[in-house]
C-alpha cells in the first residue's frame, strides 16, 4: 500500500503481478481483428493508416476539435490537410457542423472511442459510405472492448490504437482493420543500443516504484550508478511568447520514429503478459471512482458506470473549476491528464462540447498498476479539493449523459 506522499505510476508498470492470469471472457481485443501491423506508437499507427489510404498531398483529413496533438501531426507528416469537426456531448462526431464544402475536399476522417468508453460508430459509418470518405478508428483509448453493434476496431476502414496505454511496454501502436488487407511498410528495425535501452526502460520504471520485490535494491543501485554517469540536459531560456506554436506542438509530438518497428521489449511483453488482470482491474479502478465521485460538489463523472464489454482508460470527471483542481492534483503528482493543448487554428462551433471539454473534463488514470487504495487516494484527494468555494458557473445538464 502507497503513503500519501508517495509517488502513482502515470501508465501500466511492470510487476509480478503482470505475469497473473485472471478470467475477462469475451471481450475482444482489437489485435483480434483480421489484418494488423504493429508500429511504435498510436501516432505512427495513424501516420501508417493515412499511408495506406494512399490519398493525393493536400488532401482533407477530418480531425475531433477534443483531441491530443498526436491526432494532428501524423495528418500534417503525411502532407495532408487537417479540417476540424464537432463533437457531441458524447463524444460522437457531430456531422451538421461540417459544411458541403469541406466534405467534398475530405478524403478520411479519424473519429475517436474517448475514455477507453467505446460508442457506436453506426450513424458515422453510414455518413462516411454515403460521401465516399474513408474512417480511421481512433481506438489508443480502447485496445478492448465493444462499440455498440461491433467490436472496437471493426468500424473503420483501418483502427489504430496505443499498446503503451495498457501494458507495461516501451512503446508500440497498432494499425488494424477489419475489412482491409494492410500492405507491409518498409519500417527498419532500432538499433542495438536502442533494443537494449528500451528493456532498460522497462526495468528501471518499474524499479521506480518498487514493483520487482526481491530486485528493487539490487536494480535501483545499478540504475543510481547509470544515472550519475548520465549528464543532465542543458535548459534553455526561451524568448518565444506564450500560447501554443504549431512548431512546437509538432516537436512534442516526437514524431521520430515512425518508420521503424517496434522494440523487441515492446512485442516480447505484449506477446507473453496476461489481459484479463488489464482488464478487470481497471473496470474494478473506474468503479471507485464513479462511487466515491458520484455526489462531488462542483463535479460529476462524465458518463455513468460503464457495462462489463470495456476495459476504462480513464474515468472522465468534469469539474466546474477545473484550472485550479487540476493544477492541484498535477502539483501532488497524481496521475490525472487534461486535453487542453489543442492544435492552432481549431475553431470553434456553438454546439461543439470539445472545448466545454477541453476546459473542464479531467482524465483520472485507472489503469491496472493503480491498487483499489491508491484510486482512493486520488479519489479523496479530488473530493478535498472540490471542498474549496466553487469558483465556475454549473454547466448545461446535457454534457452528463449515460453511457
Amino acid at each position: 500500500m502507497t503513503s500519501a506522499s508517495t509517488p502513482l505510476p502515470r501508465g501500466p508498470v511492470l510487476d509480478w503481478s503482470s505475469f497473473a492470469r485472471a478470467s475477462a471472457p469475451g471481450i475482444h481485443s482489437i489485435e483480434n481483428l483480421s489484418n494488423t501491423l504493429f508500429t511504435t506508437s498510436g501516432r505512427a499507427a495513424i501516420y501508417q493508416a493515412l499511408l495506406l489510404l494512399n490519398r493525393p498531398a493536400g488532401s482533407t483529413v477530418l480531425v475531433p476539435t477534443y483531441h491530443c496533438p498526436t491526432m494532428v501531426a501524423p495528418v500534417l507528416l503525411a502532407n495532408l490537410k487537417p479540417a476540424y469537426f464537432a463533437i457531441d456531448a458524447d463524444g460522437l462526431p457531430l456531422l451538421d457542423s461540417i459544411d458541403a464544402t469541406t466534405i467534398a475536399r475530405s478524403s478520411a476522417i479519424i473519429a475517436a472511442h474517448y475514455f477507453g468508453l467505446p460508442r457506436s460508430f453506426a450513424k458515422l459509418r453510414q455518413w462516411c459510405d454515403q460521401h465516399g470518405i474513408a474512417l480511421i478508428e481512433d481506438c489508443a483509448h480502447c485496445y478492448f472492448g465493444d462499440a455498440g453493434e461491433r467490436p472496437v476496431g471493426a468500424w473503420g476502414d483501418y483502427a489504430t490504437a496505443s499498446l503503451s496505454k495498457f501494458f507495461p511496454v516501451p512503446e508500440a501502436g497498432l494499425v488494424a482493420s477489419a475489412h482491409r488487407s494492410i500492405e507491409r511498410p518498409a519500417l527498419t528495425s532500432p538499433a542495438l543500443k536502442a533494443q537494449v535501452k528500451g528493456w532498460i526502460d522497462v526495468l528501471e520504471y518499474a524499479t521506480t516504484y518498487k514493483r520487482l520485490a526481491g530486485l528493487n535494491r539490487g536494480l535501483a543501485l545499478l540504475f543510481g550508478l547509470k544515472n550519475a554517469r548520465t549528464p543532465m540536459p542543458s535548459v534553455t531560456a526561451s524568448n518565444k511568447p506564450s500560447g501554443p506554436d504549431e512548431d512546437d506542438m509538432m516537436r512534442d509530438c516526437d514524431m521520430g520514429r515512425i518508420q521503424q518497428r517496434p522494440l523487441w521489449a515492446a512485442m516480447t511483453l505484449k506477446s507473453i503478459l496476461p489481459r484479463g488482470r488489464v482488464i478487470l482491474q481497471r473496470q474494478k479502478n473506474y468503479g471507485v471512482y464513479a462511487r466515491l465521485l458520484a455526489h462531488a460538489k462542483g463535479a460529476r463523472p462524465l458518463f455513468s458506470m460503464p457495462s462489463a464489454s470495456v476495459a476504462p482508460y480513464v474515468f472522465p470527471l468534469w469539474v466546474d473549476d477545473a484550472d485550479r483542481v487540476y493544477h492541484a492534483l498535477k502539483a501532488q503528482s497524481l496521475p490525472v491528464f487534461r486535453w487542453d493543448r489543442i492544435w492552432p487554428g481549431t475553431p470553434s462551433h456553438p454546439a461543439d462540447a470539445g472545448p466545454l471539454w477541453s476546459r473542464h473534463v479531467l482524465q483520472l488514470l485507472c489503469h491496472q498498476d493503480l491498487s483499489e487504495a491508491d484510486t482512493v487516494r486520488i479519489a479523496n484527494a479530488t473530493l478535498d479539493l472540490l471542498i474549496e468555494p466553487d469558483q465556475a458557473a454549473l454547466p448545461p445538464p446535457s454534457l452528463h449523459r449515460p453511457l
